[in-house]
């Protein structure tokens, strides 16, 4: 059977084709509308939000930082210095094979564990187009190494830079301190965009103490880059402000001696200007050497340190808190005359031993059959116990807290380094805080003689001396006198701070207590007579013997019988020249035994080294 035909409608197609068209044309008329509306919207209604986040993806700020000021003592002997320096650095991006590089990198230069183990954890914290440091302080040898195999390693690059180098080693350190790398604790303390680009910051000493004045101020470089962040150019530079430059109070050569005068022993020995505060030497043994900490101690090392029984690390000078012994007694018997409990010639006498009334418990001196009788001067001269805990007794532990407040113990001097311990001054109101327990006769005794739970450190110790010294004027200890801009010719000195001036009522008092001390020395049975000879000018001193543990009533100290670390700690407080002093000393051995035959010699080496520098 046929297929029927099929006639076309070509008027209906035709129609349909032309709305088929029409509503093509308004759709992408509608689009282009769209279009034109967004592009003039981006062009012109939010152009200056569009161009400004096109100009942040182009253009950087990188940070500039700035030179770290220098250190030095008084005569202008370096002491802390900004040193040219090179380090390895590698671009990930362009290393194929990490270890294989690192492995060819080991044959030319010295890479330590710890330098792979650093670098490792920067590395995984940096883009991969960014340097990561491999070492530091590279020597002249190995960048020589490097430079002739340099077309060996793409992406490995030795980059020069300034890095905190302290010439004088160990010296001084416990003062000085030293830098290190820059953690998240540090950051806690500053702000951290003044410290874009600075890797380093004072970690403890003068050098964290003034970390605001050392470290200067930031500049910046802006630069344009491309989409992957690489540097293309530069355009604009704003130079970094260098960190202002410190002068110390310290002498160099004095501090030199000082430190060699204890040998190996433990201790601490603060000398002052009596008249300024200056802290002319400033020690605490055994030292340790700065330029280990300042790009990372390897954990070896660190830990040799800290376990080290002599505690290299501990700042004795200003956290060692030790009984100061019978280097308190001149300030006790100077309270006593002050508050007309005792005179110059009052006298007592020393059987050897002192006895509360009505109770059996004898308090022991240490001469054993006792000085006989005693009066101010004697009882300094030969550090007679007997004598202070009579005269402690009556004037009590009220009256005694409230006198030695007035020179500065149980409270931090307000020296200029960070770390300061105050030392204790007990009183019935401490006790009863600290203890839940009142306050006891024999207490008093014994804090008469600077024993019990009297405490003080070496450099409250020697503020005190030197405000003996100058009968009454206390001045603020200091380590920094002066500072100097990069564009400065002079310097700026720091303001000697006073404290305050002791009133006492008749100042013939001060030269009774000042001519017992001075019998210590010269005298012909002060403790200290020894050092007193050949010199060619008057010290005044006295002696102290610290406890480090108790004896029971009757028992007897025997130095040859005890471990070291067990054994009575020595003292000496003085300051020269009689009359008008120009240094105080306060000098701590450290179970030294006997001031007059340890401490005493240490002090005197440093009085002459300062008095006599020619001899």
């Amino acid at each position: 059977m046929p297929t029927p035909l099929t006639i076309k409608d070509y008027l209906f197609e035709s129609r349909l084709f032309m709305r088929r068209t029409v509503a093509l044309l308004v759709m992408a008329g509608l689009l282009t509308a769209a279009l034109v509306a967004r592009l003039v919207y981006l062009q012109v209604v939010a152009h200056e939000h569009f161009i400004t986040l096109s100009d942040d993806n182009r253009i950087k700020i990188l940070p500039l930082p700035p030179n770290r000021g220098l250190i030095y003592d008084r005569n202008g002997l370096l002491l802390a210095d900004n040193l040219p320096s090179y380090r390895l650095e590698i671009t990930a991006e362009q290393i194929h094979d990490m270890d294989a590089v690192l492995e060819a990198l080991g044959r030319l230069i010295t890479i330590r564990d710890v330098d792979r183990k650093r670098f490792d954890k920067l590395r995984r914290r940096t883009p991969v187009f960014k340097p990561v440091p491999l070492r530091f302080h590279l020597s002249d040898e190995e960048v020589a190494r490097f430079a002739v195999n340099r077309h060996k390693f793409p992406g490995v690059d030795i980059v020069a830079g300034l890095s905190r180098h302290y010439p004088q080693g160990a010296l001084a350190v416990h003062a000085i301190g030293y830098v290190g790398r820059i953690d998240e604790r540090d950051l806690q303390r500053v702000d951290a965009s003044s410290y874009s680009g600075t890797t380093h910051i004072g970690k403890v000493g003068i050098e964290k103490t003034y970390e605001k004045l050392l470290h200067g101020e930031v500049g910046y470089r802006q630069v344009e880059t491309n989409a992957e962040g690489r540097v293309l150019r530069t355009l604009l530079r704003a130079a970094p402000v260098p960190g202002r430059n410190l002068y110390l109070t310290l002498d160099a050569r004095l501090q030199s001696i000082a430190e060699r005068a204890f040998g190996d022993k433990a201790g601490s020995a603060i000398a002052i200007d009596p008249d300024t505060g200056d802290v002319l030497a400033f020690v605490s043994q055994p030292v340790y050497d700065p330029n280990l900490f300042v790009n990372g101690i390897d954990a070896d090392t660190y830990q040799a340190l800290r376990k080290d029984d002599k505690q290299p690390l501990f700042n004795r000078a200003l956290r060692g808190q030790y009984p100061p012994g019978s280097t308190l007694k001149p300030f006790v018997g100077l309270g006593g005359l002050e508050q007309g409990i005792t005179s110059p010639h009052a006298s007592t006498y020393c059987p050897g031993y002192y006895q509360l009334p009505g109770k059996e418990r004898k308090y022991r001196d240490w001469k054993r059959w006792g000085h006989g009788t005693v009066d101010l001067t004697s009882a300094i001269a030969q550090s007679c116990d007997v004598y202070f805990y009579d005269l402690a007794l009556s004037m009590g532990i009220d009256r005694l807290h409230s006198f030695l407040s007035l020179f500065g113990f149980g409270e931090r001097t307000g020296i200029d380094i960070s770390g300061e311990l105050p030392g204790l001054l007990p009183s019935r109101e401490w006790k009863r805080a600290a203890r839940n327990q009142p306050w006891f006769p024999g207490e008093t005794l014994i804090t008469g003689i600077g024993q019990g739970f009297v405490l003080t450190t070496p450099v409250q110790l020697a503020s005190a001396t030197a405000t003996l010294a100058r009968y009454g004027h206390r001045v603020r200890p200091r380590i920094v006198s002066a500072t100097q801009g990069p564009d400065e010719d002079g310097l700026t000195p720091q303001p000697e701070q006073t404290v305050l001036d002791i009133e006492i009522e008749d100042r013939h008092n001060w030269d009774v207590v000042i001519h017992a001390m001075r019998e210590v020395v010269h005298g012909r049975h002060g403790t200290a007579r020894k050092i007193g000879e050949g010199l060619p000018y008057e010290i005044a001193g006295k002696t102290g013997t610290a406890q480090v543990f108790g004896l029971k009533e009757e028992e007897k100290y025997d130095a040859e019988k005890l471990a070291e670390k067990l054994r009575d700690h020595s003292l000496f407080i003085a300051f020269a020249p009689v009359g008008k002093p120009r240094i105080a000393v306060a000098v701590i051995v450290e179970n030294g035994g006997s001031g007059s035959a340890v401490a005493a010699p240490i002090a005197r080496t440093i009085i002459d080294a300062y008095l006599r520098p020619q001899t």
